[in-house]
Formats: structure tokens, sequence, C-alpha cells
């Protein structure tokens, strides 16, 4: 089987744990930042785990990470 390139847009935004779950950051974080409240942006600085409905898809765009 050939090799897969590696999606490199979602190479940016993604990266595998330890365990093989996805590693995504979070959004609405990025501007507008006066009207949203500090334990909201707080909470948007945190990691997340991408949901089990898109996984497939995402393993399949960063093959190698």
């Amino acid at each position: 089987m050939p090799k897969l390139k590696t999606h490199r847009g979602a190479a940016k935004r993604f990266s595998l744990t330890a365990n093989g779950k996805v590693k995504r950051s979070k959004a609405f974080a990025s501007h507008i930042l006066t009207k949203k409240t500090t334990k909201r942006k707080r909470a948007l600085r945190r990691s997340a785990l991408v949901n089990s409905a898109n996984l497939k898809e995402i393993k399949r765009l960063i093959p190698y990470l």
C-alpha cells in the first residue's frame, strides 16, 4: 500500500494522545473576547477530545502523527 500524505491543515489543529485519542483546541477563543466572561474564556483555553462521530475522519487526515 502506498504512503499517505498528512493533511497539513489538520496536523496543525489536532494531535494524538498516548492512548491514540485525538486532541483538539476549542473554538470561539480568538476574538470578540470582551463580551465573554472570564470563566468562559478560561474554559476555552483547555483542550478537548475529538468526538467519536468525527474520530475516524480525522485519524485518516493525520495517519503518522
